[in-house]
């Protein structure tokens, strides 16, 4: 019931003629004289027992006990009260003056009505009037006072001290704001703001504070102006650190200049802050920051850094403006500006990797972190957090190696992309660049990155300290990489190890981005890969069509020998690499991918794996024949050329005899070619390679037959022409690796006119013996004529029912060549379908 109800009801006369004896009035007046004793000892007033009635005394408690709640919980001295705090004043104030004046109508009324009724009536009607008030008054009061109550004791917290394990679950950063994103007004404003007031010469704090906050709607939201003012308007006073100035800590001389060292960041933070009636302290302490030795004791070192505690919401919160503009940079003793926002309202348990103030309680952790601790701990920038990275090993900074190996690793939620930096240890944490390219030449490291986690292996070359920097990004962000963690290693004695080639590709093993360029599997982990007898295979399983080409390299490889040690097939699903090792010592085998049937796509590194070779190598006439194709075996090329069921799946052929046949179908009819090819520097026969290849074609079908005459590695190379007026394209090339001693034979000489549907039968050796008989079989279809040509004359093959032309004909002893010659269709001429040699003509060259 509200007091207007309440006093409309109480103006009425009561109707009721109870008779109430003298003993019962005695005993409820006494009630109500204790009640009101009492509600005046809880507010801390002293009432005096006076002859007021009911109403009366209720009205002086309501006035009394708001006085004495607003005299108890008054502001800290130099504290005003925000825009917040002053409206619930006036709230109450207005409520106030509201009840008194009800009040004073209220007991009018009750005089008025006196002697209108009886004396018992009257009693009656006053104590129930002034029970039903004072519950109404409190009910009303209550809310109000209340709120003031918690706006003067977030005022009267000003300038205390934290206390740590307060019960209740503590607030983090991400319960305040998801991302910085959501105070992009508020961002924006600010920033105008401070630029407008920069250009009018304003340095007055009241002034710069009232105009950054103006249409801020929360407490947090006027901290964030004032944060992001202070790290665009204040630069870090590199001069005044290094001594070459007298450095700036008072709020005025920090404006003025537009910079500070961390105390000018800290002063002006609270200044402006206490502008807003937000609590603020300044917070000393020692930080991993610039001149900062890792290792180095701080026992009984004065602290050398100062930032600042800020009170949200009856909690305390951490933050570092110094820390947030920007960095130094030492090697060029200037300040780089750049906002971080890490360092706005940081969690402690991130904060005390890199902060530890002098009183203990600033942690603001349930279990502080003991001074050795924190000297222990790995230094770990605000990227390492943003990336949402995590430590796994080691624990401290310092590493020592153990069998000349130390190991780094930490694990991510989302794909990541990672490399390291090993130089000799210097004495400043923050030295060197704080970003590092796509690029390491460092072979002290063994990095390797899986699809949740990261490995470092770190191999020092030689003894002594080592300073480690890793440094990483996301996976399709195109920014430099930038430094996440920092450690120093001590290699008392380094492993005996052959020199492990660079990788300029960042890490080992598949690339975080090979799924999105289509790379789905491996058959070789990250791990190192230890090569047998001289020889290696790698299979990668694809989701789509990719064209893809290796790079091989060892410390002592020449690049044209790295490139006859590598043999590619390419298929829709599949790739498979294989790689040969003339040298023992380790290898980098580098994989580049782009799209298949995206030519003009960009191609890059997918994998990276390093490659052992400790036993038994491949000679030098056992490397890959030179000039292979990318794709070797039937592939992805050759299916998209109707080349099919071909009888050879591998890219590798093996004979024992020096002869093979690899067939396949020619689905589009596409005019074929074929070469052998060998290593120009070996010696051959006096025939051209051309000579040990003969080709058939019927139907669909193509037969390849292949006769070697010398024991090695050769190369069969296919092509096709797409178009009748187009040149002959690659479509694939087959390594055909020969262990016979003994020369294979001949083929004879063939020539364009031998077509398709033409078959040799007999004899299928392109030597014949001189002065002898031999008998000839061959298919011409569409041939009227068909006859062989030697010394003693034209011998014409007769065609049998199976429609094979046939004869026996005698070779002769004449050093001309045989030839087989046909006329097909209207025309009488014969052309020459293909040659056969002599013996005697071997021995004579």
């Amino acid at each position: 019931m509200s007091a207007e109800v309440a006093i409309q009801k109480f103006s009425f006369p009561f109707s009721c003629t109870t008779q109430l004896s003298q003993q019962h009035d005695h005993t409820q007046n006494t009630r109500i004289q204790v009640k009101t004793l009492e509600h005046h000892s809880l507010q801390g007033v002293n009432p005096t027992l006076t002859e007021q009635s009911p109403v009366t005394i209720i009205g002086a408690l309501v006035q009394n006990g708001i006085q004495a709640k607003l005299s108890a919980k008054t502001l800290p001295e130099g504290v005003t009260a925000g825009p917040t705090v002053q409206a619930k004043l006036a709230s109450v104030e207005s409520t106030q003056n509201a009840v008194l004046c009800r009040q004073s109508v209220l007991e009018k009324l009750t005089v008025e009505g006196e002697d209108q009724r009886p004396a018992a009536k009257r009693q009656l009607s006053s104590e129930s009037a002034a029970r039903s008030v004072a519950v109404v008054k409190k009910s009303a009061l209550r809310k109000d006072a209340e709120e003031v109550a918690a706006v003067q004791r977030s005022k009267s917290q000003l300038g205390q001290r934290p206390t740590p394990g307060v019960a209740g679950k503590r607030r983090r950063r991400k319960d305040l704001f998801t991302s910085s994103e959501v105070f992009h007004r508020v961002d924006v404003h600010a920033i105008r703001a401070g630029a407008e007031l920069k250009e009018q010469c304003v340095y007055d704090v009241k002034t710069i504070t009232q105009s950054i906050t103006q249409g801020a709607r929360t407490e947090l939201e006027r901290l964030r102006a004032i944060w992001v003012w202070l790290c665009h308007n204040i630069e870090y006073d590199v001069s005044g650190y290094l001594g070459q100035s007298e450095k700036l800590c008072s709020p005025e001389e920090v404006i003025a200049a537009g910079r500070g060292v961390c105390c000018g960041y800290s002063s002006l933070c609270l200044e402006m802050c206490r502008e807003v009636g937000i609590g603020c302290q300044e917070v000393p302490g020692h930080s991993k920051g610039i001149g900062h030795r890792q290792g180095q004791s701080l026992q009984n070192v004065k602290s050398d850094h100062m930032w600042n505690a800020v009170l949200l919401g009856g909690q305390w919160f951490l933050m570092d403006a110094c820390w947030g503009a920007g960095r130094v940079d030492m090697d060029h003793k200037s300040f780089v500006k750049r906002c971080d926002d890490f360092y706005f309202l940081a969690d402690p348990e991130e904060f005390i990797d890199s902060h530890f103030p002098d009183e203990e309680s600033w942690q603001l952790l349930d279990t502080p972190v003991p001074l050795e601790d924190f000297e222990k701990r790995v230094f770990k920038t605000s990227a390492f957090y943003t990336m949402g990275l995590s430590l796994i090993q080691p624990k401290h900074y310092n590493i020592v190696t153990d069998d000349g190996e130390a190991n780094v690793s930490m694990s991510f939620s989302r794909p990541m992309t990672f490399t390291y930096e090993i130089t000799q240890h210097q004495d400043l944490l923050h030295s060197g660049a704080s970003e590092q390219k796509d690029s390491n030449n460092s072979s002290s490291g063994f990095l390797t990155v899986s699809h949740r986690s990261m490995k470092l292996q770190i191999l020092p070359s030689s003894s002594g300290m080592y300073d480690v920097k890793v440094f990483a990004r996301p996976e399709k962000a195109t920014t430099p990489l930038s430094w996440v963690c920092s450690f120093t290693v001590e290699c008392p004695t380094p492993r005996a190890r052959e020199v492990i080639p660079d990788n300029p590709f960042l890490s080992w093993g598949l690339q975080p981005t090979a799924a999105s360029l289509g790379v789905a599997e491996s058959s070789q982990g990250s791990e190192v890969a230890e090569v047998e007898a001289g020889m290696f295979e790698l299979v990668l399983k694809t989701s789509k069509s990719l064209m893809m080409v290796c790079e091989l390299v060892h410390p002592e490889l020449e690049p044209a020998v790295g490139k006859r040690c590598l043999a590619t097939q390419i298929q829709p699903h599949c790739f498979t690499c294989h790689v040969l090792c003339p040298l023992r010592g380790f290898y980098r085998l580098s994989l580049f991918s782009r799209d298949y049937k995206n030519p003009e796509s960009k191609i890059q590194n997918v994998a990276n794996f390093l490659l052992h070779c400790k036993g038994k190598v491949v000679g030098p006439d056992e490397l890959f024949p030179p000039n292979l194709c990318s794709s070797c075996g039937p592939g992805t090329r050759t299916d998209d050329a109707g080349l099919s069921k071909f009888s050879h799946t591998g890219a590798l052929v093996s004979t024992q005899h020096g002869k093979c046949n690899i067939t396949f179908h020619n689905q589009q009819d596409l005019e074929l070619h074929t070469m052998l090819g060998q290593d120009e520097n070996k010696t051959r026969t006096n025939y051209p390679l051309t000579r040990y290849i003969f080709s058939t074609y019927t139907d669909s079908k193509v037969t390849v037959s292949i006769s070697l005459p010398d024991p090695g590695v050769y190369r069969l190379g296919l092509y096709a022409r797409m178009t009748p007026e187009g040149d002959f394209s690659p479509m694939c090339d087959f390594v055909l690796r020969n262990s016979c001693t003994q020369p294979g034979p001949l083929f004879p000489c063939a020539y364009s006119a031998w077509g398709k549907g033409c078959v040799l039968f007999e004899p299928r050796m392109g030597l014949l013996k001189p002065l002898s008989w031999v008998r000839f079989r061959v298919r011409v279809p569409g041939a009227h004529r068909v006859s062989v040509v030697a010394e003693e004359g034209r011998t014409e093959l007769k065609l049998n029912k199976s429609r094979v032309w046939e004869a026996d004909v005698f070779t002769g002893s004449a050093l001309q060549q045989l030839k087989l010659a046909a006329a097909s269709g209207e025309s009488a001429d014969m052309a020459v379908m293909m040659t056969f040699d002599l013996t005697q003509q071997e021995k004579e060259e």
